[in-house]
């Protein structure tokens, strides 16, 4: 599996911790959008799409099965929202 684009929007809103909004391409092949770019305790991190249940929770629409896949999705996509802030 090859992450072969990173689109990201860059969200400004005075206190919002949700910094940008990411689209990630899978293998050309595959889209997910909505990935969330949020600015935490300890600096960056992506959230996955999620929809909120009949419950109140939340639960991810689609998200990485292990922890070598979040790195690299958390890494592309960071890497590309770096780009755009130093623009």
């Amino acid at each position: 599996m090859k992450i072969t684009s990173v689109t990201v929007r860059k969200i400004e809103r005075e206190g919002n911790r949700m910094k940008g909004i990411a689209t990630v391409v899978i293998d050309d092949a595959f889209a997910i959008h909505d990935i969330r770019i949020i600015e935490g305790d300890n600096g960056l991190f992506i959230a996955m799409p999620s929809r909120k249940t009949a419950t109140g929770e939340y639960k991810d629409i689609a998200h990485p099965i292990n922890t070598d896949i979040r790195s690299m999705f958390q890494t592309a996509i960071l890497d590309e929202f770096n780009k755009i802030e130093e623009e």
